[in-house]
């Protein structure tokens, strides 16, 4: 079964075909370059982009793969959560082929998809705990099988990629502030009490990463040395520029990440007690992380559990996850019709599916 996966949730344009056997064919287009003019992304711009790029990237990737739309048995697409205009172009577009072609299409749940690419490289145990760690969302889930997951816990407020985004734009670091941080603080040393864990004196499985923003102008505000400044617009940023920057600015973002990601290790041990899991994922964008890797790796260790995070290829918004997914879901006999919806951030995404 060969399945051709959508994603347009945000500001990365992805599509991809997956079979049985793996990954066929992929193709991304970023929109990073446009967005960093803005320091963040622009919603009307990021749906225009998906709207002049998806048909030419279609095409390549058919080229790329030797593939016709004849060839495709199910096509997926991301549905939500994320912005409302990205979606739509992405929805009307896999319509569009649905009904020309008369292929079968699914709906997916753009969370569902990250902490399912785990299963790309590996066979996944169920009941796994998943932890979705994002620019724009921070999840604590259950997963019963590709299709069975249950919300255990989310962001209140900011979420975690947001938070590490907003302290390298302070520092002054260019977008997408997250990377930028990580490259800083992997120079630099980690003092795990300079930084707060928040959200943690409760009983819940929810975050809450606005104070981390919080604790960080206040840090910058009594280390006014700590800000860098950057190179002339266009210039590449060189190993150097993080190398040359303040010790004390390698060393409080290597603390802010630590506390990041200490914090999510918190949440997802009172998870796992009450839950118990056969393994543990994280996924993500901001599953790439360096420091959120290693904190996770020493807790699988410590739970005796074993620990799956895509690579880092996987971990970013990418039609290879959807594509996957769909695959899931056909093998179980679940699809859409024409009426299948597009559900932005903030509204919860129906269990809408069809027998086919």
């Amino acid at each position: 079964m060969l399945v051709l996966g959508i994603e347009t949730s945000c500001d990365d344009t992805g599509l991809a075909l997956v079979d049985e056997n793996g990954l066929v064919a992929s193709v991304m287009a970023s929109q990073v370059p446009i967005h960093a003019l803005f320091g963040g992304v622009v919603p009307e711009l990021a749906s225009r982009e998906h709207a002049r790029l998806i048909g030419p990237l279609f095409d390549r990737l058919l080229q790329e793969s030797g593939k016709s739309l004849q060839h495709i048995d199910r096509i997926a697409v991301t549905r939500g959560p994320g912005l409302l205009g990205s979606l739509l172009v992405g929805v009307s577009f896999a319509k569009t082929l649905s009904l020309a072609a008369d292929i079968p299409l699914i709906g997916i749940n753009h969370l569902h998809a990250h902490l399912l690419a785990a299963g790309l490289e590996n066979e996944i145990p169920f009941p796994a705990l998943g932890v979705l760690v994002s620019g724009g969302h921070t999840h604590l889930i259950r997963m019963d099988s590709p299709v069975d997951m249950h919300v255990l816990g989310k962001t209140l407020d900011d979420a975690a990629g947001e938070a590490c985004d907003k302290f390298g734009k302070m520092l002054g670091l260019p977008y997408p502030g997250g990377m930028y941080l990580d490259k800083l603080g992997q120079l630099g040393d980690v003092d795990k009490h300079l930084f707060p864990r928040p959200y943690i004196k409760n009983e819940t499985y929810d975050f809450s990463f606005s104070g981390m923003k919080t604790a960080a102008a206040l840090w910058l505000e009594q280390h006014k040395n700590a800000g860098l400044h950057l190179p002339p617009l266009g210039k590449e940023y060189a190993e150097e520029f993080f190398e040359n920057a303040p010790s004390e600015t390698k060393n409080g973002a290597a603390s802010y990440l630590y506390a990041v990601a200490d914090t999510l290790v918190i949440k997802a041990r009172r998870a796992i007690k009450e839950f118990p899991a056969a393994c543990i994922i994280v996924a993500g964008g901001v599953a790439a992380n360096s420091f959120v890797r290693r904190r996770f790796a020493e807790f699988a260790r410590e739970m005796r559990l074993p620990l799956y995070i895509p690579q880092n290829k996987f971990c970013s918004d990418n039609g290879i996850m959807v594509a996957y997914t769909g695959l899931l879901l056909a093998k179980s006999g679940l699809c859409h019709d024409d009426t299948l919806t597009a559900v932005p951030r903030g509204r919860i995404i129906p269990c809408d599916y069809k027998k086919c």
